[in-house]
């Protein structure tokens, strides 16, 4: 009668408890990054293993770039030319060629006033009747000569301080600009050649040697960020509402020590049901949604991909 009286009271006991959340199976799953080059090349510089860790800029493989670094050069070259070539132009002559033609303008206007004073002298001597008037026209002729040679060396010396004309200008420097688009294109080229780890991880893994052939766009290193790791699994139809984004889980793994919280991230949309989908009330509760939990960064370092988790809504341990 005394083991009755126990047992009533335990199955009350038991009644008046709360229910224990749900255990559900899961897996951990990991999200790479995985870097490669998309130029090809032969890999000569492997500055990591599988394991280590990596800082965000921390240059990790090399491929070969003596191809790139001679196209470098090149347009380098190509850019400086095209430079000088419009600085050229939009300065005019050196001064050196301004010097001449500035001597050559003196010595235009030193003629000049010699011819006009020699031709004052006569019209005086013919005024006076010392000289033919028809012999004037013999100097006047060498003085509109020499006025008009003064008048071309003014122009040349006013054309030689000026710079070429607009469209010449403008075509040196679109030459300039597209000499440095293509040298921005070359450094890209070989900037790619060098492998620089976008973010703080841990090599997951490497698929070249040094000296081995890298195909353009195929992987050379793997990374694994502490956020990249999540736990997968799913969830049935009567927990759904336990199991929104924003929700906490508590996982558990052998080997891993205590439980650890993690947060859900994402809850699929569409079922997944492996019998043929037939709806009714026995087969319901066979459909599943798939769903995705973070743990924190240090949580996450405990956890390996592909190791087997029990998750437990609502947050219990």
């Amino acid at each position: 009668m005394r083991n009755l009286v126990y047992g009533l009271i335990l199955l009350g006991l038991a009644a008046c408890s709360p229910s224990a959340p749900p255990v559900l199976n899961g897996y951990v799953e990991a999200e790479p990054v995985r870097l490669s080059s998309p130029v090809a090349g032969r890999l000569v510089m492997l500055a990591v293993n599988r394991g280590d860790q990596v800082k965000a800029g921390q240059s990790l493989f090399q491929l070969e770039a003596d191809n790139e670094q001679a196209a470098v050069d090149e347009a380098n070259a190509r850019l400086q030319q095209a430079q000088a070539q419009a600085e050229d132009l939009a300065s005019g002559k050196r001064p050196d060629e301004l010097a001449a033609i500035e001597a050559s303008l003196r010595a235009a206007r030193t003629a000049l006033a010699q011819d006009e004073r020699d031709l004052q002298r006569q019209r005086k001597l013919a005024k006076d009747g010392f000289v033919a008037p028809s012999s004037l026209d013999a100097f006047q002729s060498k003085r509109d000569a020499a006025a008009a040679q003064v008048a071309e060396a003014e122009a040349q010396l006013r054309a030689a301080r000026l710079a070429a004309r607009d469209q010449a200008r403008q075509a040196a420097k679109a030459g300039a600009n597209a000499a440095s688009a293509q040298l921005s294109q070359r450094q890209w080229g070989l900037n790619q050649k060098l492998g620089v780890a976008p973010l703080a991880a841990q090599v997951e893994d490497s698929y070249y040697r040094i000296g081995e052939w890298v195909p353009a766009g195929s992987p050379v290193l793997s990374l694994l960020a502490p956020g990249a790791v999540k736990a997968r699994f799913w969830v049935a139809e009567a927990d759904l509402p336990k199991a929104q984004p924003g929700s906490q889980v508590t996982l558990r793994c052998d080997g891993c020590g205590a439980p650890m919280p993690a947060t859900i991230r994402f809850l699929a949309r569409n079922a997944e049901y492996t019998p043929p989908l037939i709806y009714s009330r026995d087969n319901r509760a066979k459909l599943v949604w798939m769903a995705e939990a973070v743990p924190s960064a240090a949580d996450a370092a405990r956890l390996r991909p592909g190791q087997p988790l029990d998750v437990m809504l609502g947050g219990g341990s």
